[in-house]
């Protein structure tokens, strides 16, 4: 099973801003129970979307600096890249069915 990728500010440029495919990205922190809810769904979405849109993953406690470049004030947020830019966001805990509509409207 896919699992997502493990982000930090060495790979960020390459993994995201410059990925041919959108990259849906889970901000988030160890310490940050709905952070530990909204993973599995995360971890879901990673694999039904395998080949379609690369997931990563960032812990805003090791790499404060990307939280702080994107404006991040809570979390869990899910970020969706496309073209190395921020088309979609979305903040805390959400079911599974609206992670994948917010990723569906910008796979057209």
């Amino acid at each position: 099973m896919a699992k997502p990728i493990v982000l930090n500010e060495a790979n960020f440029k390459q993994e995201v801003l410059e990925s041919s495919l959108p990259v849906l990205i889970d901000f988030w922190a160890g310490w940050c129970q709905p952070c530990h809810m909204i993973a599995p769904i995360v971890e879901e979405i990673t694999a039904d979307y395998e080949g379609k849109v690369k997931v990563g993953k960032v812990d805003v406690d090791a790499n404060q600096q990307l939280a702080a470049n994107y404006g991040l004030r809570s979390i869990p947020t899910l970020l969706l890249f496309k073209n190395g830019k921020v088309v979609d966001i979305s903040i805390g805990v959400v079911p599974k069915q609206q992670v994948a509509q917010m990723i569906d409207k910008h796979l057209v």
